[in-house]
């Protein structure tokens, strides 16, 4: 099998391994007249309910967020109060994990330097060559002070966030309850349009365009940068290819087909989300990373 291949292969598998660990990711659920069926969290149920009879995860994550949901929608609506709680959250785990996400975002921006340094030594495999490959990409980490384990540890603290939001509003009775422009919420867009409801289909797409938006913006970002400073030291600009490039291909496939057949709310908590990670994006390239990196 052909390098390219290879690569191919192992993305396709990681994107469904994560589709898969997204799309099932161990809801409670309870057998009703031979159906199982999801565990909503209600006005009734208590932190010791879910602590007891579940998991601590549910309890100490997931109970507290549904909670403000319940609280909040019926002031600000359902979509106001999923907002809310993703805007909320979201800031909170940026300020916690400030430090790895802009090595992240400084890791994205040496792209440009990455690629250079891999296209010096393409072709070459001898021992050597892969030691001063190695060599010049730790000098590149160190000059920008930028820790690859840093950046993966913070990736790691945002999963339990992400996967107790993912929860809170699957399990939400308030949610399952709710409308959104006359809309049922537990209603998937696949139904909806056999309902003849096309407005289900058009909440799916803007899913889809603020997702592939929110995955495409950082690299156009490095290109932007990298343009303007190729420009501003008389240097030819070599565009940086996005990252995973057929694995995002591969997820945003997996996910139309996860999507359009999960409830309504689900669409607009990725909406929600997605939009999160685009401001996230632009607040810190423009606001904390001023200066060029390269």
């Amino acid at each position: 099998m052909k390098k390219n291949q290879k690569k191919k292969l192992l993305g396709l598998v990681l994107v469904v391994g994560a589709l898969f660990l997204l799309s099932g990711c161990s809801v409670p659920t309870e057998e009703i007249d031979g159906v199982r069926k999801t565990i909503f969290i209600d006005a009734d149920t208590s932190f010791m309910e879910m602590f007891q009879t579940e998991d601590w995860f549910q309890a100490i994550f997931v109970w507290p967020l549904a909670k403000i949901i319940e609280m909040t929608a019926p002031v600000i609506g359902v979509a106001g109060a999923i907002a809310t709680v993703t805007f909320g959250v979201n800031i909170f785990v940026m300020i916690i994990t400030l430090k790895p996400t802009l090595a992240q975002q400084r890791m994205t921006a040496l792209q440009p330097e990455m690629n250079r340094i891999t296209k010096k030594y393409e072709g070459k495999k001898d021992e050597a060559s892969r030691m001063k490959q190695a060599q010049e990409t730790q000098a590149l980490y160190k000059k920008h002070d930028i820790n690859p384990l840093t950046t993966i540890l913070g990736t790691f603290v945002q999963f339990p966030v992400i996967f107790a939001i993912y929860h809170a509003v699957q399990r939400s009775q308030v949610v399952q309850e709710g409308t959104f422009l006359g809309l049922s919420l537990s209603q998937s867009p696949m139904n909806g349009l056999m309902d003849g409801q096309y407005l289900y289909i058009l909440l799916f797409l803007v899913m889809l365009a603020a997702q592939f938006c929110s995955m495409k913006l950082p690299n156009a970002i490095v290109n932007y940068k990298a343009k303007k400073e190729a420009e501003l030291h008389f240097r030819k600009f070599e565009k940086s290819p996005q990252p995973g490039g057929n694995m995002m291909i591969y997820m945003m496939a997996g996910m139309m087909l996860l999507a359009i057949t999960w409830p309504a709310a689900m669409t607009i908590y990725w909406i929600i989300s997605s939009t999160v990670m685009i401001l996230k994006t632009l607040v810190l390239n423009f606001v904390f990373m001023k200066k060029p990196t390269l």
